[in-house]
């Protein structure tokens, strides 16, 4: 391997931590744009969206909730999990109606932000993530993290 390659094998688990961090913030800017009015409010209106309505209340507690688990790296495959799973279903039966692609029918940002999601379930974290310092197995998001656990010895 090159050194070029191997300084950016070396990079990865943090270059990913990154990646899940800005992600979760962005998720969980959403939610709380639509639960709080923040940030411009829902959709861009300065107003919130009412509560217990379906989808878009319970879509923006799982923004908020999930972004800001996948933030912190604690508990990241599964609210990545359930996160993209929202994004998926936000995309088909909403923006899907209108046409078929993303760019057509407004659905950029669900599509994106489904498949980034659906990335870090497989993946995992990365590294500055909380899951780390609570001992979580499996929290380590390289494959020779994965690795090097596997091939410590066992002792009795």
């Amino acid at each position: 391997m090159n050194a070029l390659a191997s300084r950016l094998q070396q990079a990865q688990p943090y270059a990913l931590g990154l990646f899940r961090i800005v992600v979760g913030l962005l998720f969980a800017c959403h939610g709380a744009a639509s639960l709080f009015g923040w940030l411009g409010g829902a959709a861009g209106t300065g107003g919130t969206i009412p509560g217990g309505s379906w989808p878009g209340w319970y879509a923006a507690v799982i923004q908020l909730v999930a972004g800001g688990l996948v933030l912190l790296g604690l508990g990241t495959r599964g609210a990545a999990f359930i996160a993209s799973g929202s994004m998926a279903y936000a995309y088909f039966d909403v923006h899907q109606a209108e046409a078929l692609f993303p760019i057509q029918n407004g659905g950029e940002a669900s599509a994106m932000f489904c498949w980034a999601f659906l990335l870090l379930v497989f993946t995992g974290p990365g590294a500055l993530a909380l899951d780390g310092l609570f001992g979580a197995r499996g929290s380590r998001g390289t494959a020779a993290a994965r690795d090097e656990e596997k091939s410590a010895p066992v002792t009795a």
